[in-house]
């Protein structure tokens, strides 16, 4: 098939064709002969047979004595058989039995005299106790069929048999050929337009998983000559190449036209989102697989195709992946021409699955380490709109959702704490955290989709905070607002406070950029009130539409330097050693429903929010005053 730049193939067919392609060109495992006792966890090349019988000898199968079954007819408890020395010879288990004997007698059952003769009671069947040649395993049986995984059991069975080697499936080796000019070695201090190279220890961990060995080459510039050079010497030294970055169509982006030239491209381009850039290359029977540069894309990408060669390569069937129904609590919206990959998080209230959508931007590596499963949107579909039962292919197991303590609302960095004390407490509970501000979690808990939302809302009428809120969301009750913390919440600023900020007036300056926390939140809500209450004109503050979705992430936007001030708690200020205008203490409180509250996971909730632990460990953050956590401060 001809070449086409940035075509739109679906993924299956994508899939298929150039598994295919390279199968057809010769794309095969290689093996090794390595010795039995270094062969766990591998796979065998082709059918292993025994060398010897095992046991080789009639061997005693318990302790006590060999003799011929004849001469101890007749015994019975009325009339014992005694027999001379001679007559017997003693064994223990794993003895060879001695010429002339067809039988073993256990020792508890033989009765000694002094004069050293043995008196029996019963008489032995011909061949008792005694494991014959081969019992185990014959010579030329069949021991492992081809393209086995040879288990512990399995090495056993081999060295009975009197197999000292075995040929095995030799691990693929796959190159993996970082590139860009902006990219540099992993660092905790990278200068501004650095982009630290993370990509190759993600794919080399996936590769380790999967059974495959990885060779990690140096950082590439955006040099078509070096590129096509780094190239040409993975392909030579690997069994499969992955080209990271340079995808796309930019100006620099190279890779297609160098994997060409090395080789053929099947496509650039298929039809999903995130890893739309992907590029299904080849030299030869051995795959040239170029990833888009954001690590999201790479990760799917590297599984979509990477993983199906490697199973290929093994000949193995991939694992069935674990789909479960759940209920989606946001609306997810997707493009018509792209099969699109949805992280999302997961737990399970009132026993159905909820799954709240996260971050789904391809360069957030973070929304993949905190996913528990995965939304697929085929092609062709709009989206799915908040409420709509959806198939979700799991990572982790069902067991571990089953026990997770949902929670959506507010965001504060004491959640996190929170949740690292409960499964240091119980570890077989978890917990999941998604922050959409106190109105989204007054939602969540109304449509029955949390267990718990953290909520910080301002009563503009009298200074109170949740209560009326509440009241007004739950005129029939049902809920318990129970008492967290209370927190400072202030201006946090440059460090060293440069623009001279000393109240919420100063927001208007010339030349300030601010940051503000999303619509619907506790902390925008009372920002509006300080500037209403202020009579200051919010549409003169530069950056006031400017939106994060937590304290910490308006934080970094400050130490960064892409803006000056912005509303949070002082803990993301003190994380961030930002200068910090405290404004009020307000009081953050988790909002539990009844259908929640005897749950054993809110329970545990309770008994870790009230513990002494909890005291210290918040405290040390700074800015909260803490006094009876886990108090039922009202019950609706």
């Amino acid at each position: 098939m001809a070449f086409q730049y940035l075509t739109n193939v679906p993924l299956e067919k994508a899939r298929d064709e150039y598994i295919q392609l390279l199968l057809d060109s010769g794309f095969s495992a290689k093996t090794e002969i390595i010795p039995v006792e270094r062969s766990c966890g591998r796979v065998s090349a082709k059918a292993v047979y025994a060398a010897i019988c095992a046991p080789h000898y009639p061997a005693s199968a318990m302790d006590g004595i060999a003799l011929s079954a004849a001469a101890t007819f007749g015994a019975g408890e009325t009339s014992p058989v005694t027999l001379e020395e001679g007559q017997f010879t003693v064994v223990d288990t794993g003895d060879p039995i001695p010429d002339g004997c067809d039988a073993v007698i256990m020792i508890e059952d033989v009765v000694r005299q002094s004069d050293g003769k043995v008196k029996l009671f019963a008489p032995a069947a011909p061949w008792q106790h005694i494991r014959q040649i081969g019992e185990d395993i014959c010579a030329g049986e069949m021991i492992l069929p081809s393209h086995s995984r040879i288990s512990p059991a399995a090495i056993g069975s081999m060295l009975a048999g009197g197999v000292l080697e075995v040929e095995v499936i030799r691990p693929i080796v796959v190159g993996l050929i970082p590139t860009g000019d902006e990219i540099v070695p992993p660092t905790d201090n990278p200068k501004a337009g650095d982009i630290i190279e993370f990509n190759s220890s993600i794919f080399s961990s996936m590769l380790k998983e999967w059974g495959a060995e990885s060779i990690c080459f140096p950082i590439v510039p955006d040099k078509k000559e070096l590129l096509a050079a780094a190239v040409k010497e993975a392909v030579e030294k690997c069994d499969a190449v992955v080209l990271n970055a340079g995808s796309s169509a930019g100006r620099e982006d190279f890779s297609a036209s160098v994997i060409a030239e090395q080789g053929g491209v099947l496509y650039h381009g298929i039809a999903i989102r995130p890893g739309k850039p992907a590029i299904l290359g080849y030299c030869g029977h051995k795959p040239i697989l170029g990833v888009p540069g954001y690590p999201v894309s790479g990760i799917i990408v590297m599984e979509e195709f990477m993983k199906p060669l490697i199973d290929r390569w093994y000949c193995r069937c991939g694992a069935a992946a674990e789909y479960a129904e759940a209920t989606l609590s946001r609306s997810v919206v997707s493009g018509l021409k792209y099969r699109e990959f949805v992280r999302v998080r997961m737990g399970s209230v009132g026993g159905k699955l909820m799954a709240t959508p996260l971050n789904r931007g391809s360069g957030v590596v973070s929304s993949f380490m905190k996913a528990d499963g995965i939304i697929e949107i085929p092609q062709g579909l709009e989206g799915y709109e908040a409420g709509s039962k959806v198939n979700v292919k799991l990572l982790r197991p069902r067991q571990e959702l089953d026990n997770t303590l949902v929670a959506i609302g507010s965001h504060d960095p004491l959640l996190d704490e929170l949740n690292d004390m409960l499964h240091l407490s119980y570890p077989d509970s978890f917990m999941s955290s998604s922050h959409v501000g106190s109105m989204g979690g007054i939602m969540a808990v109304r449509r029955g989709e949390t267990h718990i939302a953290g909520v910080h809302l301002l009563d503009e009428a009298d200074g109170s905070y949740n209560t009326a809120f509440i009241k007004r969301y739950f005129p029939k009750g049902g809920v318990r607002l129970v008492e967290c913390v209370g927190r400072t919440q202030g201006l946090m600023l440059q460090k060293g406070n440069p623009l001279g900020i000393s109240s919420v007036s100063d927001l208007t300056k010339e030349g300030l950029r601010y940051v503000n926390r999303q619509k619907g939140s506790g902390t925008r809500i009372l920002i509006d009130y300080l500037c209403k209450t202020q009579g200051i004109d919010s549409a003169k503050i530069y950056g006031y539409e400017r939106e994060e979705f937590t304290h910490t992430s308006v934080a970094a936007q400050i130490a960064s330097g892409t803006a000056d001030a912005g509303m949070g708690i002082y803990s993301a200020a003190k994380l961030y050693d930002l200068d910090f205008l405290p404004v009020c203490i307000e009081q953050y409180d988790l909002l539990i429903p009844d259908y929640a509250w005897d749950s054993p996971i809110v329970r545990r909730l309770m008994d870790t929010l009230q513990s002494e632990d909890f005291k210290k460990r918040i405290g040390a953050l700074g800015g909260y005053e803490i006094s009876n956590p886990g108090k039922v401060r009202e019950r609706f």
